[in-house]
């Protein structure tokens, strides 16, 4: 059942650092992928809304953490989107400086509950999305992987793409879970917020 309260979700702040957050004592779940791997436009479509999250068509442009506040009565849970990893066209200086805060973020942050990588489902794997995973792992976090952009496949060969990754997933990474989700058709958002829900702690 979908749950509506996800669709009230606004934005609250951008911050360049992570002593720039809001103090450690909330629920957030953090949304990561390589760049352009549809990670704006998943925040998008699970929010219901059309430009919550600011896409482009330039990988590379989220290079701040962005704050979602899942309900504006309640300031206790977030919707953390951290900036696309492995982009090219970025300064050397300005990667280094992420790859830095992501992995603080991800060991340090005691208000991290779980993490969402987009993974676009034709390119799966990266070196940046094992070395997130490795991240994860290490810091003993759930993972969800949605693989994004599931629409540019006929549904069984995106569930064959799928079956792999879960076949991958169980060596190394045996508690991450997976799922088929594309922003324009609307596929996989369910299942997205029945994970948001268990990590959010909504009916808890």
């Amino acid at each position: 059942m979908v749950n509506n309260t996800y669709f009230k979700t606004s934005f609250t702040k951008s911050a360049n650092k992570i002593e720039q957050l809001p103090p450690d004592c909330s629920i957030e779940v953090a949304f990561v992928g390589r760049s352009n791997s549809g990670k704006s436009s998943a925040i998008n479509a699970i929010t219901n809304q059309n430009s919550l999250a600011k896409t482009s068509k330039t990988p590379g442009r989220t290079q701040l953490i962005n704050l979602f506040q899942i309900d504006p009565n309640d300031e206790s849970r977030f919707i953390v989107d951290l900036p696309g990893y492995g982009y090219a066209k970025v300064p050397q200086k300005i990667k280094q400086h992420w790859e830095k805060e992501l992995a603080d973020y991800l060991a340090c942050r005691e208000s991290l509950q779980g993490v969402m990588l987009m993974m676009d489902i034709r390119h799966t794997f990266s070196e940046y999305d094992e070395r997130m995973l490795d991240w994860c792992s290490h810091s003993d976090l759930a993972v969800h992987i949605l693989l994004t952009k599931a629409d540019k496949f006929k549904r069984g060969a995106a569930m064959n793409v799928k079956q792999k990754v879960v076949n991958r997933l169980k060596k190394d990474f045996p508690q991450t879970s997976v799922s088929l989700f594309s922003s324009t058709k609307k596929t996989g958002i369910d299942e997205a917020h029945q994970v948001l829900d268990r990590w959010f702690m909504f009916g808890n």
